[in-house]
């Protein structure tokens, strides 16, 4: 067969370069409309989230602010006379005397003694309630015994009993064992296990494929060990984030704490700032040093919770709450 030429190469060159293939255009990109449903939307979201964050800027402005100052600038949107004093009084860092002429109280306050208790406090009863609430919702959820449903459903029907019922049945326990004005006391209701998280835990668990942990069975692994092998790795997310709903319900936790405790060797933190609200000067409330008191109370909560807002929403999603 013969070999084209130069010529007809050149040829069909230039016939290709004088009839170039059609150029083609990108497929245009999916452009998400701007419809009024969506602009009211984004307008409904705005308005919702102002509300919800203006009374912590009102607090952070009013404790920023001095006493003095408030009164005659009440209405102002930011900081009037900036002044740190709240927070030094909180804190116990103003003398007497600097205090009541800020417009305080003078009382004092042991900041850092409250707040180790309360780290104590809210450290334990997490650990303990959720190991324990971990236990219970595994044999509820993988253990075959006689009344199990029953014994489930009275831990259900307890969810729907007043938390005020059980104060005074508790206080007198607490009472009887001589745990009064004692850390133990406080934490000693909350220590063991908790109806919601049971259920919480129960839920994902029942989850959890039993093809896995049969063939951890069958390898010669007993329950207890599967538990803590298998089952609780695979739990981690809503384990961590019934942890953090516990600790967050221990920490703001005010009126047991505030029954059981008489001195500063046991008080936390939310009862010693609301002790601390409650001593208000003759000149007028201290609004500086109630605002500073009571940011420094939830600020905390609102971070941790901010930090892992995402995963409680998750796992919530996940475990199938149904």
């Amino acid at each position: 067969m013969s070999q084209p030429t130069a010529e007809a190469q050149l040829g069909a060159v230039v016939v290709a370069s004088e009839n170039p293939e059609p150029r083609r255009d990108p497929p245009p990109r999916n452009r998400r409309k701007i419809t009024p449903r969506k602009v009211l939307g984004w307008v409904v979201v705005a308005v919702v989230l102002v509300i919800t964050i203006f009374p912590f800027y009102w607090m952070l402005r009013t404790a920023l602010s001095s006493n003095a100052a408030l009164y005659a600038n009440a209405t102002s949107l930011l900081p009037v006379d900036f002044s740190l004093g709240g927070f030094e009084r909180v804190f116990g860092l103003q003398s007497a005397e600097e205090a009541i002429a800020a417009g305080g109280s003078g009382a004092d306050i042991d900041f850092w003694r409250y707040l180790g208790n309360s780290v104590v406090v809210a450290t334990v009863v997490t650990v303990s309630q959720v190991f324990f609430s971990a236990l219970a919702a595994y044999a509820f959820s993988r253990l075959q015994w006689r009344g199990r449903e029953l014994v489930f459903s009275l831990f259900l029907l307890s969810l729907m009993v007043p938390l005020i019922f059980t104060l005074l049945p508790n206080f007198l326990l607490v009472k009887e064992l001589g745990l009064v004005d004692t850390l133990l006391g406080i934490m000693l209701p909350n220590l063991f296990m908790a109806p919601f998280a049971i259920f919480f835990l129960r839920q994902f668990f029942m989850n959890v494929p039993k093809e896995v942990e049969e063939a951890a069975l069958i390898d010669g692994a007993g329950k207890i060990r599967v538990f803590f092998t298998l089952i609780t790795p695979m739990s981690a997310a809503p384990i961590a984030t019934i942890a953090i709903l516990t600790y967050i319900t221990a920490w703001n936790d005010y009126f047991w704490p505030l029954m059981v405790s008489y001195s500063d060797s046991s008080r936390v933190l939310t009862v010693a700032l609301g002790s601390f609200a409650a001593q208000t000067p003759q000149t007028g409330p201290d609004w500086a040093g109630l605002m500073a008191a009571t940011l420094v109370a939830a600020l905390p909560m609102i971070v941790l919770f901010a930090c892992f807002a995402k995963r409680i929403v998750n796992s919530i999603g996940f475990s199938g709450i149904k």
